[in-house]
């Protein structure tokens, strides 16, 4: 009898003993309920016990989570035990813990009691079944089972603040690399600093970064390696184990863990080549799309479960930095066709952008050339001219005694151009005036002793000197040469010849008006052909090219003018509106007159095909 109590005394403190170590428990579930189960049906020395658990609304409503057994136990009382495990789990859902007894003469009992858990993921029950008990040694196996109760509960908090502190200490990783990476400002000093990173935290023999750059993973950087060469066998047996893993856009660990569906045959080459112990590649997302790949190597163990959820979450905290970098980072012409590009992938899709781009472009290039019509415009040049313009000659032969305007300057009808000196004139003036007193007196004293004939030679004579000096005072008030209308000197510059001679006849000035200007343009006579519809145009000044002016044409003339490059026809076109305050005669620009719209090809074409058709005569 000693014996047998020593016996169970020593079952139920190894039970305690596994109870207790159960509270502390951070492995797997399965092991969990395993041993816990088992440790319950030791504590309460039962001779098969259950844990099931329910949920409502679900079909079955109770699921086993196990069931455990003494060696001792009878089969027949374990099947009637399986028959109503779900009734007692709904009788303990209702009325609580529970003991029931089932067989008097064999001293059995059922015992019932609700597990405390710590997440509400349904009603998990104890169920246990004791033999050969009297009823308060069953409800003291009941309160034992009660005791224990809140061992799940423990166990999930230990899960809970297990994973709170692999969390913590992941996070605390990636921030130590981020921190040395985000003061890095050029994407290769960034990138060698996150490889040498890895490479200490992880104790990497090597830590490489490759980039996609055209389709193909291209190696940027190795940890504690300044300078490489790309062409090494090495580096294109990395980049092949990087694009494997870029390709699958999916974790490759080495040696291949058990149930992996990933294709590492160029990892595997890669490590049997250069004789590294383990290797892992994690990519590098933006947006969910691969732009890189981080690779590590090391020589000792496999890279752990909790090293690639790190790895991991780095390269989610890095893509984005590494991304903007490796945008700025470069030359003005890269970045902006490097936004181009993005901007394309959005419309037409990431894989081969541009030749879908260039192949759209061409078929809206080809829409446009034959279907779009465009307004046709003649472009020739031209000369802004004057209605009326006066040449101011010398009255007669003389000297320049002043020089009143020069060209440019608006002048006033009657307003004072040039002065010839009237010295000269003005003797000759006094000359015939004292001949006119002369033959007067003459005549008059052939009157007066009744000689006629003298007094009609007199006579003659002082009308001969009349009209000399007619011709003087004529003389003397064109000396000063005035303008004839409202107008602007456009030729003529005499300020340099003051005192020096002229000729009757010569000129001296060009004078235009203002009122009358219109353009006269020239157009090459293989477009005249276009304008002859063609009343509208526009031009432009030489001397003010921003401003463009509208003009009507008046006039197009029947012949054409010979010129050295070829024959043109001159237009006359009139401007809609009045002159500008500085629009001048002799004015030269750009003008172009409006044809009907026409598409783009034959704008682009006409030319090659007259030349075409005059060569090969078509």
């Amino acid at each position: 009898m000693n014996s047998e109590t020593n016996g169970t005394d020593s079952r139920l403190e190894e039970a305690s003993r596994e109870l207790v170590e159960l509270r502390r428990f951070v492995g797997p579930a399965r092991e969990f309920w395993s041993r816990f189960l088992a440790a319950c049906g030791a504590l309460a020395q039962a001779d098969v016990a259950a844990i099931l658990l329910g949920r409502e609304g679900q079909t079955p409503r109770w699921k086993k989570i196990g069931e455990w057994a003494a060696g001792s136990g009878r089969p027949a009382q374990r099947a009637d035990f399986a028959a109503f495990l779900e009734a007692m789990s709904e009788q303990v859902v209702t009325q609580g813990d529970f003991l029931e007894e089932d067989d008097e003469a064999e001293g059995a009992f059922t015992l019932g009691l609700r597990l405390k858990v710590q997440k509400d993921e349904g009603d998990l029950v104890l169920v246990a079944k004791v033999v050969d008990f009297t009823e308060a040694a069953a409800r003291e196996s009941l309160h034992r089972l009660l005791l224990a109760a809140d061992t799940p509960a423990l166990y999930q908090a230990n899960l809970v603040s297990r994973q709170a502190q692999v969390d913590v200490e992941k996070f605390a990783t990636v921030l130590d690399l981020l921190v040395p990476m985000n003061a890095e400002s050029r994407f290769l000093a960034s990138l060698l600093t996150l490889a040498n990173g890895v490479a200490t935290r992880f104790r990497c023999a090597r830590v490489s970064v490759g980039w996609i750059e055209g389709g193909y993973v291209r190696l940027k950087a190795i940890s504690r390696t300044e300078k490489f060469d790309r062409q090494m066998a090495a580096a294109q047996a990395l980049e092949a184990a990087m694009e494997e893993c870029a390709d699958q856009d999916e974790e490759i660990l080495w040696p291949a863990p058990e149930g992996a569906t990933a294709v590492f045959r160029d990892h595997e080459k890669f490590v049997t080549e250069q004789q590294a112990g383990a290797i892992a590649s994690v990519p590098v997302r933006i947006d969910d799309r691969v732009v890189a790949v981080l690779t590590c190597e090391r020589a000792g163990e496999a890279f752990t479960a909790v090293e690639m959820q790190q790895l991991r979450l780095l390269c989610d905290q890095v893509s984005r930095r590494l991304g903007e970098l490796k945008r700025h980072d470069r030359w003005l012409g890269a970045r902006l066709l490097a936004e181009v590009r993005e901007g394309c992938a959005k419309l037409v899709g990431p894989e081969h952008t541009w030749p879908k781009v260039i192949g759209l472009l061409g078929v809206l290039l080809l829409i446009a050339l034959f279907v779009v019509r465009l307004p046709y415009r003649v472009q020739g040049t031209f000369i802004l001219r004057s209605a009326a313009v006066s040449y101011l000659t010398a009255p007669f032969d003389g000297y320049i005694d002043e020089v009143n305007a020069r060209p440019g300057d608006l002048l006033a009808k009657g307003a004072p151009i040039v002065s010839l000196n009237r010295a000269e004139l003005l003797l000759e003036q006094s000359a015939a005036a004292a001949e006119i007193g002369r033959y007067e007196r003459e005549a008059e004293k052939a009157r007066a002793i009744n000689q006629l004939a003298e007094m009609k030679i007199a006579e003659a004579l002082m009308r001969q000197s009349q009209s000399r000096l007619d011709l003087v005072k004529h003389r003397l008030e064109a000396s000063v040469m005035k303008a004839a209308f409202d107008g602007v000197i456009v030729e003529g510059d005499l300020r340099e010849r003051v005192g020096a001679p002229v000729k009757s006849g010569e000129a001296l000035f060009k004078v235009a008006r203002l009122d009358g200007l219109f353009v006269e343009a020239e157009v090459d006579e293989r477009d005249v052909r276009e304008i002859l519809q063609s009343s509208r145009c526009e031009f432009s000044f030489v001397a003010q090219p921003k401003m463009r002016f509208s003009a009507t044409v008046q006039s197009i003339e029947p012949a054409a003018l010979a010129k050295k490059e070829s024959n043109v026809f001159l237009v006359r076109m009139k401007p809609d509106r009045g002159p500008e305050s500085w629009w001048r005669p002799g004015m030269t620009g750009l003008c172009k007159i409006a044809v009907e719209p026409r598409t783009i090809w034959w704008i682009v074409t006409h030319r090659t095909a007259d030349f075409l058709r005059m060569k090969l005569w078509w």
